[in-house]
């Protein structure tokens, strides 16, 4: 039934654009894109399924969203992304 939704893959087929990361956590995604802003690196986020209904009458969805950068940029995304978070001190 997922294949039917597009639940189980990411939605997105366009050659210049690669899948940087996945997730449901609404507080991720607003990390992500902050380091992305700040790294002038541009993106594409895409709900799977039908999550962007599910934002805009319930204000959140169960299902994981899609971040895409192009593809010339997705080691440097991944890097920003995954990097251990530096704490002041």
């Amino acid at each position: 039934m997922d294949s039917l939704f597009g639940l189980d893959r990411p939605a997105i087929r366009d050659e210049e654009l690669a899948l940087a990361a996945t997730t449901d956590n609404h507080i991720q995604i607003m990390i992500w894109e902050s380091l992305l802003r700040d790294a002038e690196i541009p993106y594409l986020l895409k709900e799977r399924g039908s999550g962007s209904a599910m934002k805009v009458i319930g204000g959140y969805s169960v299902f994981n969203t899609d971040l895409y950068v192009r593809r010339e940029q997705l080691e440097a995304a991944r890097e920003l992304l995954t990097a251990p978070m530096e704490e002041d001190e």
